[in-house]
């Protein structure tokens, strides 16, 4: 008798795990399925990233500024570097901030608050969330965003940069050269540069950094400026457009690509839990996410209007912006067009779990707000006129289960738990970044 039970026992247990085998492959192959109808390829492939590695694998690459690894370390090192930020409104910031003030790591490469702040601010906390404007300076003072910064992965997929597409003389951009005289800043589109050198060159401007020979000499970085861009004469190899250019070149190989869904695509099918399989079917079937959200990085080069509050309407206090910033209406700020007003580019999706404030106005604070948001279709900005809101923006009748799958696909399907391998261990300068005033060096233990 008890052969009998061991028996039936193992028998049970066999076919219980087949048949949970059987379950597993049945997902699997129906969320490949929903992946190759819904890839504008028509493959699933196609949402596989490359390595940060392979350079040539890395696309919209400017041809002024091909990737190289002399470019990629230098850009790696010139982007923490709180040593360029030589021109504060007061001295008390000079040498105080870098490009990763308001894009930290580990706050997947945005702000740790709702407002990014760069020159005029102090401390830091654990992730940035307790950086706040220095006393010294007035709020019109500060170096603030205007809008929530978008994270700086997964970058070689978009050709125009900020939630504007304001930068960059091709992609979205061909056939709006009759606004690139509106400042000086947008001017630089008449140089030929795609949307990451462009934009990065008029940062290092706006906020407040400084890149000569000098510089390099005194920090360190001229023989590394030498190895990554021996074809520029001497009298332009050491400015802020090399830095710019050597810092794009560092964003395009910055990849999510160990998160689960990638490790998925790849071919280790227990990458993803069961729920994050569920959840990745919402988004590419039922709750149709995907028809905005489209390259490998799920972001878009297309602009749309879904209706969500500005920054300056967030109720918190908020510097250098407004009613009348005209950030505040998105690709039409930039074009001036009737028919852009309040579309803003379709961000990337990758890493989101840890930001805390999403959409430009960083108007919600968790990625179920966000879903929730789109489920239930209707817009939050009564500024916003309902002829801009886009066809898509819809009551999407998820259920409740639908919800809970498709924010964890959202939340850890789509996280990359290591991006603290793109961050270099010291700057040539040996100042603490990404912030180095006082407050800041005390906060994140920094000698």
């Amino acid at each position: 008798m008890k052969k009998v039970l061991l028996f039936i026992t193992f028998t049970a247990m066999v076919c219980f795990l087949a048949c949970k085998k059987d379950s597993v492959t049945s997902l699997d192959n129906s969320l490949e399925a929903a992946l190759d109808v819904a890839s504008p390829s028509g493959t699933h492939e196609s949402y596989i990233m490359p390595t940060g590695q392979d350079f040539a694998a890395l696309p919209n690459q400017d041809v002024k500024n091909p990737v190289t690894q002399a470019k990629v370390e230098l850009g790696k090192m010139l982007f923490y570097e709180t040593g360029i930020g030589l021109q504060p409104n007061y001295p008390v910031s000079k040498a105080a901030y870098s490009c990763s003030s308001c894009h930290v790591p580990s706050k997947s490469f945005t702000a740790g608050r709702f407002q990014g702040i760069a020159d005029g601010a102090i401390g830091f906390g654990d992730h940035g969330e307790a950086r706040s404007k220095n006393p010294q300076y007035l709020g019109s003072e500060v170096d603030a965003q205007g809008a929530r910064p978008l994270p700086i992965i997964n970058l070689t997929f978009v050709t125009n940069a900020l939630w504007a597409g304001t930068f960059g003389s091709f992609g979205t951009n061909v056939g709006t050269e009759s606004v690139w005289n509106q400042d000086t800043l947008v001017a630089i589109n008449h140089e030929g540069l795609e949307g990451l050198e462009a934009n990065n060159i008029r940062a290092l401007i706006v906020h407040r950094q400084v890149v000569n020979k000098a510089v390099t000499d005194s920090l360190g970085y001229t023989a590394m400026f030498d190895a990554a861009f021996p074809d520029f004469p001497a009298s332009e190899r050491y400015s802020l457009k090399t830095t710019g250019f050597a810092i794009a070149a560092y964003f395009r190989t910055i990849l999510t690509n160990k998160a689960p869904f990638q490790r998925w695509l790849a071919g280790e099918k227990t990458a993803m839990t069961a729920q994050q399989k569920r959840g990745a079917k919402v988004f590419f079937g039922k709750a149709g996410c995907y028809t905005c959200h489209q390259s490998p990085s799920l972001n878009n080069m297309k602009y749309f209007a879904v209706g969500t509050n500005n920054l300056f309407q967030s109720g918190n206090e908020v510097f250098r912006t407004g009613p009348e910033d005209k950030r505040n209406l998105g690709r039409g700020g930039f074009t001036g067009k009737q028919a852009d007003m309040h579309k803003f580019k379709v961000p990337q999706l990758y890493n989101l779990k840890d930001i805390g404030f999403y959409f430009h106005g960083s108007s919600k604070t968790s990625i179920r707000q966000v879903v929730e948001y789109f489920n239930n279709g209707i817009p939050d900005n009564p500024d916003v006129p309902v002829s801009q809101i886009a066809p898509a923006f819809h009551p999407l009748n998820l259920t409740e289960a639908e919800i809970d799958d498709l924010v964890e696909f959202l939340e850890n399907g789509l996280y990359d738990p290591d991006l603290l391998r793109y961050v270099p261990a010291q700057t040539m300068s040996g100042n603490c970044f990404p912030n180095n005033d006082e407050q800041s060096r005390i906060d994140m233990g920094c000698n």
